[in-house]
């Protein structure tokens, strides 16, 4: 395999590229100063004897120090700044990290101890020209230490080889044809494969370049693409901010017309905002499949068809099937029959940290990972993911319903500014479809009714919600997924 990072480690005596590789704000890097402030860094940690921690705030210091330790063949381990005590001592525990990379005045909480702090300098420059030329680890070395979200106990470390994150940037260069003269710009937390891999080490490995914005904010998403900026990656709650907006805002229309491609994951996308969002700029949403044991699976193409509610095909070198609940392969595609994704392919994960169990269970025997998300495939191969196995998959009346689809329908009612749908015990159907609204006017909600028809008029009578109920607000995490556990009881 090639050097993660061509443009920091190949040809050391060519000439300078004085082109931005990062920018956060004001302040920015070209490739030679990266390669001179991630090169410094890179001799500093890679006798640390263990992986080191990033203390993954969006700045410069984060993306030098990730970079540092790739270099350096040492596994970097990105932590959640909005961690609590609790969660950020297991992780500690669990990876025991060397030392801790942190920018230049950070404090860091209790949980850290006595464990070796080091701030990442970004100033530090070399002679014009001189890059530094690193060996290239083996390709199983792991590269990264992600932990996972922890919605079913504590999170588990996915340990993420360098194989995969070479194979997943290069599978989706060649599904959105990235290149060298893309400007990506995003405001994504560095702390997860969306922002970090994709959103930093992507751009890197093309050797174009990235602005991130620090926060998200749609004045800024204007600015970017204003001033050369390509691609946009984002997440759906981003999305419908982005949405929410374009009516008042001809500029920020002009401005994602002109982007090159519009990417859009961690979760669905609603339909309806992709629509909106069409509608205003004349641009698609282009929607992508993953997780952190698998970086990327599966992509709607920059030269497909941008199918709104699907997340494309299967990327190069990725396989992928969708299987009955006993294990059994579903054979003909219909866009109707419901199966849980098993993939496998050079961008998986190698393991959970310590986790020998959780390994053996994710994996079947002949070698399929288990993902946990159920969808339903089109006869040409477009996946169009409905929900998780543990918490939307519903079995009503003998049938097997997405969650995700009636989710989108009811974001097609015009009284309805957000939903999640949920199953619960039904003596009579075995469940029964439970729909959770957050009303456009909280003063005038739409009747339960109604929405029951709705539903059943757009897409079938047994998928109608049989409860309704009403929030102010539906429970989501850093990235915006909506955390259906954390929803009240009653």
């Amino acid at each position: 395999m090639s050097s993660l990072f061509p443009g920091l480690t190949d040809d050391p005596t060519g000439p300078p590229d004085e082109r931005p590789a990062l920018l956060f704000g004001t302040r920015s890097l070209t490739y030679p100063e990266l390669a001179a402030a991630a090169g410094a860094l890179a001799d500093r940690v890679s006798g640390a004897g263990g992986p080191v921690a990033v203390w993954a705030t969006p700045t410069l210091e984060t993306a030098v120090g990730v970079v540092a330790a790739l270099l350096a063949g040492v596994p970097a381990v990105p932590l959640n700044p909005k961690s609590g005590e609790s969660e950020l001592g297991h992780i500690l525990k669990d990876s025991s990290p060397a030392l801790v990379l942190t920018a230049p005045g950070d404090q860091l909480p209790s949980a850290f101890g006595a464990l070796e702090h080091i701030e990442v300098d970004v100033n530090v420059r070399t002679s014009a020209g001189v890059r530094r030329t690193a060996y290239e680890p083996d390709p199983e070395t792991p590269a990264l230490i992600v932990y996972t979200s922890g919605t079913t106990g504590p999170p588990k470390g996915a340990v993420i080889p360098r194989r995969a994150v070479a194979a997943t940037l290069d599978a989706l260069a060649d599904a959105w044809q990235w290149t060298s003269e893309d400007v990506l710009v995003h405001g994504l937390p560095l702390f997860h494969v969306h922002g970090l891999i994709l959103g930093i080490l992507g751009p890197l490995r093309r050797g174009g370049s990235v602005r991130h914005l620090g926060r998200f904010g749609t004045e800024g998403v204007t600015r970017e693409l204003n001033d050369g900026a390509t691609m946009l990656f984002g997440v759906p709650t981003m999305y419908h901010r982005i949405a929410e907006t374009l009516p008042g805002d001809p500029e920020l229309a002009e401005a994602l017309g002109r982007a090159r491609l519009l990417v859009s994951g961690s979760a669905a996308l609603p339909v309806h905002d992709h629509e909106r969002i069409t509608a205003a700029t004349g641009r698609r949403v282009v929607e992508r499949y993953g997780m952190t044991e698998t970086l990327m699976n599966t992509s709607v193409r920059a030269d497909g068809e941008p199918r709104a509610g699907t997340v494309g095909v299967p990327l190069p070198g990725v396989g992928l099937r969708l299987v009955e609940e006993d294990g059994a392969p579903i054979t003909a595609y219909d866009g109707e029959t419901v199966g849980e994704i098993q993939v496998r392919g050079p961008n998986l994960f190698t393991e959970y940290l310590n986790r020998p169990d959780a390994t053996a269970a994710a994996f079947t025997t002949d070698g399929w990972f288990r993902t946990g998300d159920m969808a339903v495939r089109d006869p040409d191969g477009y996946v169009r993911i409905v929900g998780r196995k543990a918490t939307d998959l519903i079995k009503s009346g003998g049938y097997k319903i997405g969650a995700g689809e009636i989710e989108n329908a009811l974001l097609e009612h015009a009284g309805v500014r957000e939903a999640a749908v949920t199953g619960e015990p039904d003596a009579d159907l075995g469940e029964r479809v439970v729909a959770w609204i957050v009303p456009a006017d909280p003063q005038s909600p739409p009747d339960a009714e109604a929405l029951a028809n709705h539903v059943a008029g757009r897409l079938a009578p047994h998928k109608r919600p049989r409860v309704v109920r009403y929030l102010d607000a539906l429970p989501r995490n850093d990235m915006g997924k909506i955390m259906k556990r954390a929803l009240p009881s009653d």
